[in-house]
């Protein structure tokens, strides 16, 4: 029979005690890794998905493997990214039967603040700053319908490198190339996203075009709308199949124009209320009192080039009326 002995406070709870900080501190990683799902799929319940089954793999591992993971962080965003990886193409195939036009989701500028500033492993990240593209309009409609033209494997190397600073070995292994070759894919995605940037402005300069087209709009002012409009600007409308939208991209800007201008004739209770995005000054819709759509602009020294109308409500979820 052995002795009564006081319990050491080290011995009670001491196993628990580390389990629970090991599981606050992956579950610390959480909003990074929505942060880079949502960059991977475009949407907020796509990156959810992402993270949910990220986080069922983690549990799945025996308390031995997950021991062996030297940095649960990185294996918790390579494993993100695979995933991603997996969902794209699907995600791709469901956008075809989508009911009109399919658009990214428009989140407030500082939905993601600070979750990519501060990269894994910031020691592997390029001296020249040309190498990457700069973090502040990561998440932005014009970046983002860039990385919806990339084929899967070039989004996932652009994101882990140019976002997260994560190291072309590392991101080989994801995407199931050689180094070499992630490199290349990292390199065509970083062109498609300069080509995206060209003739872009200072964000004074959009602000004082969004707001002159907020007022040529409200002020049925075709003329004055005319004129801020670049000759090209593109239309688009993600209506989702839950409202009525244009169901085909409307170019040119007389084109553009009076659609808006017949909208506004249509329902004269609307209202444009700014917003701070990613790509700037924008506005969400309210009509008599309820949330309807969400517009953002990307803007050039030509004027406004491309015009993104979200209207499908379950992409507007994070889109508050109060301000």
């Amino acid at each position: 029979m052995s002795e009564d002995r006081p319990v050491e406070s080290s011995e009670f709870g001491g196993a628990e005690h580390d389990e629970s900080r090991a599981l606050d501190s992956v579950m610390a990683e959480r909003r990074r890794l929505l942060s880079l799902a949502f960059r991977m799929m475009g949407t907020l319940a796509d990156a959810e998905d992402v993270v949910q089954e990220t986080y069922v793999r983690w549990y799945r591992l025996e308390p031995e493997e997950r021991n062996e993971i030297a940095a649960p962080a990185a294996w918790l965003m390579r494993v993100a990214s695979r995933i991603s990886l997996d969902l794209l193409g699907s995600a791709r195939a469901r956008r075809e039967t989508y009911v009109g036009q399919w658009l990214p989701e428009p989140v407030p500028a500082d939905l993601f603040a600070d979750t990519a500033k501060a990269p894994l492993n910031s020691s592997h990240l390029a001296a020249d700053p040309l190498e990457r593209v700069t973090l502040d309009d990561a998440v932005s409609m014009a970046l983002l319908t860039v990385l919806e033209a990339m084929t899967p494997a070039e989004r996932v190397a652009f994101v882990l490198h140019d976002v997260f600073g994560v190291p072309f070995d590392e991101i080989a292994g994801v995407v199931g190339r050689s180094a070499a070759a992630t490199r290349q894919l990292a390199t065509s995605a970083r062109r498609r996203v300069r080509r995206g940037r060209r003739a872009q402005v200072s964000s004074h300069q959009h602000n004082e075009v969004v707001r002159a087209f907020r007022d040529a709009t409200v002020g049925g002012d075709i003329e004055d709308l005319l004129r801020v409009l670049a000759p090209g600007v593109e239309l688009r409308v993600d209506g989702g199949g839950f409202v009525n939208a244009a169901p085909q991209v409307i170019r040119g800007s007389d084109h553009v124009a009076r659609w808006f201008m017949g909208v506004m004739r249509k329902q004269p209770t609307l209202r444009l209320e700014q917003r701070d995005t990613a790509d700037g000054l924008g506005y969400i819709l309210r009509n008599e009192g309820r949330r309807y759509g969400m517009i953002t602009f990307d803007v050039s020294d030509k004027g406004i080039t491309n015009v993104w109308l979200m209207l499908n409500p379950m992409k507007l979820t994070n889109w508050s009326l109060d301000y």
